[in-house]
């Protein structure tokens, strides 16, 4: 321990008193510590070395250090408080005395400390420290031990953040991550979750080792969990911005996180949720207090359904028109069925639909009453749907979901690509298309396909185009289509008050940056007839267009050329917002 100097009288005096205010801060510091759950406890360096394995000792000698950043001590780490505030009456006087022979200008002797990481601790010196704080000195100098350990400590660590690097100390011991990636930072806030990163570990390495029939090393299993695991659904966190809603979070705590909303959601809707529409669910605002006011006020058959578009930002990948990876557009495929013979006919469309996008049914059947979930119709209609899909070799999930089957359709809507709905049956007594087809297209937040009882090749595809928000929609649709499926297309525009006939030059323009050939036509008149007469002299078996034209309130009143189109066109029909 250095020796102290002689002290002035007067200055010592004052420095008691200082000391005495200083520690009753202290004492308000660790109050105010536990009523927030902010910890103002020194940072204790027999802590880091039983729990961060120190593997080297570098001597660097005298250096200048900044006093900021010194968080711990080695024996005297309950003495004081975080930012060195005195705790101890029996500190008093020799905290006095140093602070005294400082402002005496006296010389004093450097600390002695360990660094580990970004931080020190005192080894020697902890009242030079505690009165170097008090008046605001920004560096010391001091002679410097570096421990090297697997984990860094930084200035923001807190006792919870050292045992957290512990345990990720004890992961990357287990693993060799850090020595196999070292770009790899698995650090997490849920101290308790390396667990299921160690777990998942195992099962990958037992799933390699099938895959191969040989066997692997745990630091190959590692690697590629790593690689092909782990850090693909981080990508999509991080393409997502869901960081910005945790931002006391790390990606690894979000990864576990997305884990746990991901069973969360397959528990609810009896499907397997895939991780891109998980973390889709992750990055969605909370509705703000004039929405949910919204909500209660306005009828749901008078919402109007999310905005133009907002299904295609949501998604996290650019998995369209120019995707040159294979990935497809709808690979979650919503089908409802009740079990008449005009939804076995969809469901043949459906499986064909499934097979060009390599995706997967989503069957679902509603019934009233919780007790109707058991009953022999509901047991039929999913035996039927599964035989189908296992027949057809088409991935499939089935659910039976309690509820009115508009809303629970709108719901489950959320965590899909894509509704199909039987196409209504043309009626010349009605004005506009039932209820239920209105509420799906006016609020299904993803496109909606309305499929005839009779088959379609659809392999040509009329676009109508008038240039609005959710044309723009149908116009990426059917350019990914066009792209994906090699099928033919015409854009149709129907030049009225409202829609000019320099409106198709955009949609021009979008298809040839896309290297997609088209035909258009431009007519004017009554939209709906120069839609049916287009379709037919171009012998198109596929119209992709727009949602409603009127918001919910005045379409239940004045219709649209959607419910004339649904009424009287024999064709699927594409239908995107």
């Amino acid at each position: 321990m250095a020796r102290m100097p002689n002290t002035n009288p007067l200055l010592y005096r004052a420095a008691l008193e200082d000391f005495r205010r200083l520690k009753r801060q202290a004492a308000l510091r660790q109050v105010v510590s536990r009523l927030t759950g902010h910890s103002s406890e020194l940072l204790a360096y027999g802590d880091v070395e039983t729990y961060l394995q120190p593997t080297a000792q570098i001597e660097h000698g005298l250096q200048e250090i900044p006093v900021a950043a010194i968080v711990g001590s080695v024996g005297r780490y309950q003495d004081f408080t975080r930012d060195f505030l005195p705790k101890r009456d029996s500190d008093a006087e020799r905290w006095a005395r140093v602070k005294s022979a400082i402002l005496d200008a006296r010389p004093m002797p450097p600390i002695e400390v360990y660094k580990v990481g970004g931080v020190y601790f005192v080894k020697d010196g902890n009242h030079r420290v505690s009165v170097a704080r008090q008046l605001g000195t920004e560096t010391l100098t001091a002679y410097v031990t570096e421990v090297k350990t697997r984990v860094p400590l930084t200035p923001q660590d807190d006792p919870t953040q050292v045992i957290c690097k512990a345990r990720y100390t004890e992961f990357l011991s287990e693993t060799n991550l850090d020595k196999l990636r070292p770009d790899a930072d698995l650090l997490m806030t849920y101290c308790g979750e390396y667990e299921t990163f160690l777990r998942q570990i195992a099962t990958h390495h037992g799933w390699l080792q099938l895959k191969c029939q040989c066997l692997m090393s745990a630091d190959e299993a590692v690697a590629d969990w790593y690689d092909r695991v782990y850090t693909p659904v981080v990508k999509m966190i991080r393409k997502g911005g869901v960081l910005r809603h945790f931002p006391d979070c790390t990606e690894a705590d979000l990864y576990i996180l997305l884990l746990r909303r991901r069973e969360e959601l397959n528990e609810l809707l009896g499907w397997q949720v895939d991780t891109e529409t998980a973390v889709a669910s992750l990055a969605i605002p909370t509705r703000s207090i004039g929405q949910r006011l919204w909500d209660v006020v306005v009828p749901e058959e008078l919402e109007d359904g999310p905005t133009p578009g907002q299904w295609r930002q949501r998604r996290l990948t650019p998995r369209g028109v120019a995707d040159q990876r294979g990935e497809t557009l709808f690979r979650a495929i919503l089908t409802p069925v009740r079990g008449s013979h005009a939804d076995w006919q969809m469901l043949d469309s459906a499986i064909e639909l499934a097979q060009r996008e390599n995706g997967r049914l989503l069957g679902l059947h509603v019934v009233k009453n919780k007790a109707e979930t058991g009953s022999v119709l509901a047991q039929k209609v999913e035996a039927s749907f599964v035989k189908r899909c296992r027949a057809a070799g088409v991935p499939y999930d089935f659910a039976i979901d309690v509820g009115s089957i508009t809303d629970t359709i709108i719901r489950r809507a959320a965590w899909t690509d894509l509704v199909l709905v039987p196409l209504p049956a043309a009626s010349a007594q009605r004005t506009q298309v039932g209820a239920h087809m209105a509420a799906l297209v006016q609020r299904s937040p993803c496109p909606i396909w309305a499929l005839p009882a009779a088959r379609s090749a659809m392999d040509h595809a009329l676009l109508a185009y008038d240039g609005s928000p959710k044309a723009e929609e149908a116009l990426f649709v059917a350019t990914y289509l066009a792209l994906r499926w090699q099928i033919a297309l015409t854009v149709i525009t129907v030049e009225t008050a409202y829609t000019p006939a320099t409106a198709v030059d955009r949609a021009r323009a979008y298809l040839e940056e896309h290297e997609v050939n088209a035909e258009f036509v431009l007519r004017a008149g009554d939209i709906a007839a120069a839609i049916r007469e287009t379709a037919v002299a171009r012998q198109t078996n596929l119209l992709i267009m727009g949602g409603f034209g009127y918001r919910a309130m005045l379409h239940r009143f004045l219709g649209s050329t959607v419910d004339n189109i649904l009424r009287n066109f024999p064709q699927p029909t594409l239908i995107c917002r």
